[in-house]
């Protein structure tokens, strides 16, 4: 469901964006988003491994993924 989620964010984010809306920050959230989303995709593979994450790529793609959520978030604010 996160990751469903999150890729309909994504697209929603990558329409905006080619439809020429917003500003600057709008670019810059979904830069950061789609790091996120390359971080994701490499902790679902090591999951289907069967291995254990290390802690620092979880943290990482945590943070990459909060901050661009707050990027969005300030062209609200």
């Amino acid at each position: 469901m996160h990751a469903l989620l999150g890729a309909t964010g994504l697209v929603m984010l990558i329409l905006l964006v080619l439809e020429g809306s917003g500003d600057g920050r709008l670019t810059a959230a979904l830069g950061l988003l789609v790091v996120a989303a390359l971080g994701g995709f490499y902790l679902a593979s090591i999951h289907v491994k069967g291995s254990i994450a290390p802690k620092n790529v979880v943290l990482i793609h945590a943070g990459v993924a909060v901050a661009g959520f707050l990027t969005l978030l300030s062209l609200f604010i």
